[in-house]
């Protein structure tokens, strides 16, 4: 209990520079007597502590303590706690009480200068209870089940081991061993339905890198070559890194863009904006799915 104690006493007096021995022992129940032995043990301990009498006097640290003893520059405070408000700003991570204890711990790093929120409109109650599940189950290493629909709408139960959350392209997904599949897939949190974090235990651990190094994922990107017209510019600056606008204000755009069911759909989000110039087997698809699609409006 006393090591608790000692420990919160530092982290308030980080927090509030100078607080009495009297709000000390109401705030743990204890004699002044008590909290002045606390701080005699601290002091012994080589924590630079001492007490003020008279108006605005107390119990107080050194300035800078914790600041000078760190090993982590001003700039890599600032990183920290600007990440930490990003996660924050998704509403999906609790993440409140740590930005405060390392603020305090940092001597509160400047990062007003940045304000990031990737929350989406609409209501995210029930991804926000999926993400916060999977988090739990990838720390306890604990196998998970649900129902998962695809693209195309077809729901199935699979049986995953979760390794990785990931926030890729405006949406969180979870990266993971499928034992329904016998092969890693992503799964985008708002598909998943009836999620149950069983008892099951596994050893697999995570990649590193997902994205960059996980070759499972990357050898499935083809390049895609568009024409854009000029009324999707907007989209062309937003999401094309490669592009040349032509004389009527079009534009001959390339990505590189996963292989799967979802390429299509992507596609579409153009509506007519969009024509597929390579590789021709994807424009052939395409066409192909379109002429499926009108035969609902003959």
């Amino acid at each position: 209990m006393q090591i608790n104690r000692l420990f919160e006493i530092v982290y308030i007096l980080l927090d509030r520079k100078t607080v009495t021995s009297k709000e000390f022992a109401e705030r743990f129940e204890v004699s002044t007597r008590t909290i002045y032995r606390d701080i005699e043990a601290l002091s012994a301990a080589g924590i630079p502590i001492y007490t003020s009498k008279g108006k605005g006097g107390g119990i107080s640290l050194l300035p800078n303590f914790v600041l000078n003893k760190a090993v982590i520059t001003d700039e890599e405070k600032e990183e920290i706690l600007s990440s930490l408000k990003a996660v924050n700003a998704v509403n999906l991570a609790k993440t409140d009480t740590a930005i405060k204890k390392l603020g305090s711990l940092f001597g509160e790093s400047n990062t007003d200068w940045i304000e990031v929120d990737f929350s989406s409109w609409a209501n995210s109650q029930k991804e926000i209870e999926v993400f916060n599940a999977i988090k739990s189950a990838i720390l306890d290493k604990r196998v998970i089940t649900f129902s998962y629909a695809s693209a195309k709408g077809q729901r199935t139960l699979r049986e995953v081991e979760p390794l990785k959350l990931c926030f890729k392209s405006n949406a969180w997904y979870l990266y993971g061993y499928c034992k329904s599949r016998y092969d890693f897939r992503f799964f985008k949190l708002r598909r998943i339905r009836n999620l149950c974090v069983t008892e099951q235990n596994f050893q697999r651990n995570p990649p590193n890198q997902i994205f960059s190094n996980d070759n499972t994922y990357r050898k499935e990107y083809i390049n895609l070559k568009l024409k854009l017209s000029s009324e999707a510019a907007y989209r062309v600056y937003d999401e094309f890194d490669s592009y040349v606008q032509q004389e009527d204000g079009s534009f001959i755009a390339e990505i590189n863009f996963p292989r799967g069911e979802w390429l299509f759909y992507y596609i579409a989000t153009f509506g007519s904006q969009c024509e597929v110039l390579e590789p021709e087997n994807v424009r052939n698809s395409v066409k192909a799915e379109l002429q499926n699609m009108l035969k609902h409006y003959l």
